[in-house]
């Protein structure tokens, strides 16, 4: 029997047997250590007497990659991402403090455990449908010297890395992290004012010059490693949302959470801090949010279903909603262009000085369930506005969600929740739970961004969480920049198509109808007038083409603040949704939709109004589209054979 060697990796004990010759040992485990995605070292020394630990993660070969790094003197943790090595984010601090300990320094090496996370699921809504998971993910566990511990887990993926704290039982409330990303300070940075209803603009800056202040967790940065979306995901009232605390002339953003205080009464893991991370295409296709966020929780969703919404509250505002006969005529209007739904906004529950819910015969007074059974008898499904204080205790959700369900309403839009305290993570959980067991689709406004609660509360629809139609100072760099930063979550209700507001809005009409396909959203909430969509019959039938879910999204040009095109497909077709701000040009995108023929139609701005275009290109080619200022242009592609000659079904 020979003696056997042991050669320690980490956490990681090989034994080699004498009997194999040594050269022959040797080679196999350099050739296994060289081979392996995830590796451990000791980093190289400064000192004599200085031995950092190392530990190295990625998702594939061209794949950004995590090196998390123990510091030998000071137990800190820092973590640091590239890209074909090359830097995405510089060495950051790392580390979580609570009432029972400081668990971001003094820190030792414990244990690792590596696994593969492979999943395969099914959205309802977003980028595309069928989703396939890869990650790699390592668990590194340390300890104080009094023995509190903390365990930092780490994912990679193609697109993205990730990290979260888990604590155990006892750790206590959580007081703060000592997490940050460090940036160079000339990388260049899209970032939005934070609010509390994420509807802050997204300007440029550098990473260094942006001013002192707060930001939204979600900002777009560009380094020599490619662009890099920071985001948060699996976010729940076990927590508390995240914001980046900003000091102006340097690269540092640091997470400040909404709370002084996380309550915590047992086992604790964090919400991800996550890092969407490649060129810009991948960054805009990327689904890495909803892939670290949980598994639906809603078993049967047959009764959730996409699709486009007539919504009325700027196309006629509270006196809308306060009156039967002008809903009516909206179903009628909703269900002759084959819209799935009209949105009752604000009034239809409202008298002057008081809510009808503190009426007890508001039930029966209320025209909702006439409206609804006329809706339904023409094929469209109401979905209502409600005020978040109205389904603020266990009594009113009581009294609302049943209700709403027993009429027939097929969604609920919940306004003005305003936070992302605890507490009010905490309302969402028990919201999302409730609005699925009663069978209405949510859209969220004065909300939260996605966060991955699409994928497991697929009821949710979209969210606003974003400056959007309503507002009267965006800008066409604004509109620009918001494919690639905060649609790149999850779905965003920006409302588009009110052609109704010229002179309120910064972009063209064929803009504002590529927005329907630039912007994805499960329930596509059009904000036009009927007026409005009949001034402009091209748009109109454009409109009438749009699914509001997709088999596949392509970024086929862009560059944020500049310029923005997508293609998302739908069956054989293909939709495009060109934004652009600045001067006047003839825009030039590369039709990167696959090989063969194809007959594109696209809708531009002419001298009097909409114009549209058709021609037949090959699968690489360029297509030319005249843009006038702050314009852009809508289209259809197809596959082409003699004797097509339009898109449209």
């Amino acid at each position: 029997m020979g003696t056997a060697v042991k050669a320690d990796q980490g956490n990681t004990t090989r034994r080699i047997s004498m009997a194999v010759p040594i050269r022959t040992a040797v080679t196999a485990l350099c050739a296994s250590l060289a081979a392996a995605l995830l590796t451990t070292a000791p980093a190289q020394a400064e000192q004599h007497d200085r031995h950092d630990q190392s530990w190295s993660l990625s998702g594939g070969a061209h794949a950004p990659r995590a090196q998390i790094t123990l510091d030998d003197t000071t137990g800190t943790l820092s973590l640091a991402v590239s890209r074909e090595g090359r830097t995405v984010i510089e060495p950051s601090p790392v580390g979580v403090v609570t009432e029972q300990a400081d668990l971001s320094r003094d820190l030792r090496f414990l244990h690792r455990k590596d696994r593969t996370v492979e999943e395969r699921y099914r959205t309802k809504s977003g980028k595309r449908l069928d989703r396939r998971v890869r990650m790699h993910e390592t668990r590194l566990s340390f300890a104080t010297a009094a023995g509190a511990r903390l365990d930092l887990v780490v994912r990679a993926s193609v697109d993205g890395i990730a990290y979260r704290y888990v604590l155990p039982s006892g750790a206590g409330d959580v007081l703060g992290e000592t997490s940050a990303f460090n940036l160079p300070a000339d990388a260049k940075a899209w970032l939005g004012t934070y609010r509390v209803d994420n509807e802050g603009q997204f300007a440029p800056y550098t990473a260094a010059s942006a001013p002192t202040g707060d930001y939204s967790d979600q900002a777009l940065f560009s380094t020599d490693g490619g662009y890099t979306l920071l985001a948060e995901s699996g976010l729940t009232g076990t927590y508390s949302g995240a914001r980046l605390a900003h000091t102006q002339g340097t690269g540092t953003y640091r997470v400040e959470l909404a709370d002084d205080r996380v309550h915590s009464d047992g086992p604790l893991a964090t919400p991800w801090r996550a890092m969407v991370t490649g060129d810009l295409a991948t960054v805009t296709r990327s689904t890495f949010t909803d892939d670290l966020a949980p598994a639906s929780r809603v078993r049967d969703t047959s009764w959730i279903r996409p699709g486009t919404v007539l919504w009325t509250w700027l196309a006629g505002g509270r006196a809308a909603g306060q009156s039967l006969a002008a809903q009516k005529a909206y179903v009628d209007y909703a269900a002759e262009r084959h819209w799935p739904y009209e949105a009752v906004d604000a009034g239809w529950y409202y008298r002057p000085g008081e809510w009808d819910v503190t009426d007890p015969d508001w039930q029966s007074d209320s025209w909702m369930p006439e409206l609804v059974r006329y809706a339904r008898a023409k094929g469209v499904g109401i979905i209502v506005w409600i005020h978040q204080r109205d389904l603020d205790t266990p009594a009113e959700r009581a009294q609302w969600l049943p209700t709403l369900e027993k009429w027939g309403v097929r969604g609920v839009k919940i306004d003005f929740m305003n936070s992302e305290a605890q507490p009010m993570l905490q309302w969402y959980d028990t919201i999302l739970a409730e609005t699925a067991a009663h069978h209405l689709m949510v859209d969220f406004h004065g909300s939260t961004i996605p966060k991955g609660i699409q994928r497991t509360w697929p009821q949710v629809m979209t969210l606003e969480g974003v400056a959007g139609e309503e507002k009267r100072t965006n800008t066409a760099a604004h509109l620009t920049t918001l494919p690639f930063t905060r649609n790149v979550i999850g779905s965003m209700d920006f409302t588009p198509g009110a052609f109704q507001r010229v002179g309120l809005r910064p972009n063209s009409d064929a803009a504002e109808a590529g927005l329907a396909v630039a912007y994805e959203s499960g329930l596509q909430m059009l904000a036009g007038t009927p007026e409005s969509y009949e001034a402009r019959p091209l748009a109109r039938a454009y409109f009438d083409q749009i699914p509001a879910a997709w088999d596949d999204t392509r970024l086929l040009a862009g560059e944020p603040g500049q310029e923005a095109v997508l293609a998302r497909r739908s069956g054989a077709r293909w939709f495009l949704g060109g934004i652009y701000a600045g001067a006047a040009r003839t825009a030039e995108v590369p039709l990167s939709l696959g090989p063969g023929r194809w007959l594109v139609e696209t809708i531009r701005d002419g001298a009097d109004g909409l114009v549209q275009d058709r021609r037949v290109l090959r699968g690489g080619d360029t297509l030319t589209v005249d843009v006038v200022a702050n314009g852009g242009f809508a289209g259809l592609a197809c596959p082409w054979r003699p004797g097509i000659t339009t898109c449209h079904r």
